[in-house]
Order: C-alpha cells, then sequence, then structure tokens
C-alpha cells in the first residue's frame, strides 16, 4: 500500500536475507542490479527487484542512483570513542602512557557541554559521510557529553549507543566520578534518553583499570534494577 509519505530509491541493491553463518555469505546476500526499496514513515517496506517492487506500489515517488551507485544498509561502527576523534594519530605510546598524555586531557575539553557539542557533531557528520549510521560509542565521564551525542544523533535520527564513562580510580581528578554519582548519573541519563528515537543506553565503566570493585558492583546493581524481571 502507498501512501502520500512513502517513496522508492531504484539503483543497484544489495540486501541481507538471512544469517551468514547460519546459510554461507551467499545465500545471505541478495543483490540487484536493477533495485528498489520502497520507504514508508522512515521505515523499510520492500526491497527487490525494481520491476516487481514498483509494480506493487503503482504512482510511488522514485528517486533513481543510476548503475554507478549502490543502495545499502548502513554500517555498523561496533567501537568508537568520539572525544578521541581530535587526538587521531597522537604518538602510539603504550596505553597507559597515551592516555595519560593525550586521552585523559582531551576528554577534560568535553565537561564543556558546547566543546561537546561541536565533537559530537563532527563525529556524527563525519559518520554519516562515510556510510556509518549506527554506532557503539564512549562519550567522556561529563553526561554534557553524552546529552551533546544522544542530541545530535536524534537530530541525524542515527542509531547511537552510549552511556557516561565511569572512572573511579586511576585518572585525573576531573575526569573522577565514584560509585555513588556514577550511578545516579547514569540513571538519570537512562530515564531520560533511553529509547528516544534510535537511541539505546549503555553502561559503560571505561574498563578494569579505572573503576574499583565498588563501582563495578553499583553498575551491575544498575543493570539489574532496569532490566526486564
Amino acid at each position: 500500500m502507498t501512501t502520500p509519505h512513502t517513496f522508492a530509491l531504484r539503483g543497484r541493491t544489495l540486501a541481507f536475507r538471512d544469517d551468514p553463518f547460519r546459510v554461507g555469505p551467499d545465500a545471505a546476500v541478495e543483490t540487484c542490479d536493477d533495485g528498489a526499496v520502497v520507504i514508508a514513515d522512515g521505515r523499510i517496506l520492500e526491497v527487490g527487484q525494481a520491476s516487481n517492487v514498483l509494480a506493487r506500489h503503482p504512482g510511488v515517488e522514485v528517486d533513481s542512483y543510476g548503475p554507478d551507485a549502490l543502495i545499502m544498509a548502513g554500517f555498523v561502527d561496533s567501537h568508537a570513542h568520539y572525544p578521541q576523534l581530535e587526538i587521531i594519530g597522537s604518538y602510539g605510546e603504550q596505553l597507559l602512557e597515551w592516555l595519560e598524555k593525550y586521552t585523559f586531557p582531551t576528554e577534560i575539553k568535553y565537561s564543556d557541554p558546547q566543546y561537546a557539542r561541536a565533537g559530537a557533531e563532527t563525529y556524527l557528520d563525519g559518520c554519516l559521510a562515510n556510510g556509518v549510521t549506527t554506532a557503539s560509542v564512549f562519550s567522556a565521564t561529563y553526561p554534557a557529553s553524552v546529552e551533546a551525542l544522544f542530541e545530535g544523533a536524534l537530530e541525524r535520527g542515527m542509531r547511537i549507543v552510549s552511556g557516561k564513562n565511569m572512572m573511579d580510580r586511576n585518572c585525573p581528578e576531573a575526569l573522577r566520578d565514584t560509585a555513588r554519582s556514577g550511578y545516579d548519573q547514569s540513571k538519570a541519563l537512562i530515564e531520560k534518553w533511553h529509547g528516544r528515537g534510535r537511541i539505546v543506553y549503555a553502561v559503560t565503566p571505561r574498563f578494569a583499570v579505572t573503576s574499583t570493585f565498588e563501582q563495578m558492583e553499583a553498575m551491575g546493581a544498575l543493570c539489574a534494577s532496569i532490566l526486564p524481571r
């Protein structure tokens, strides 16, 4: 059924039809040299051979890309640190020295909401320019850094999985939180953002070196309090 909010993209298409680990990579993917994707209210209704798909949606507006473009699902970035975008290419020392010299001083800047918003927008626009529409992203320890990322993602219709980093040891004082503040700030962010648009909140202790046992226990309690029983 075609509605006023329905349109189609026409060109070479690539669609994933099944699990490649179950049926093999060839059977999991379908390509069409002349394909069409029909979209209604932001959701894909149908993907396939253009002659067949468009016949089922007579009168739909068609945006043709021609044979030199490939229409496919957006890429997924499973691990990114958006505040680290500006230190790409910094000298690759040992991890802890690299964190202390480059990463932590940069992340401190993200306590400023305006600075965080500028960084988030640069990161998100870079993702879209390279076909990334979904990403699992580390922010900084400041709630403002998470808010900036989620606000930008909501405006762009992107699926972003993120949460405030938590570190209560082995980091600069300006980045340090506590088991209690990490719990309270994360809970408030979950209540405000999780499920809005395509946003997913992730409870995010940074790693074992920077979180005490007490903080890890608090995060476990937070997860247990919000997960469905």
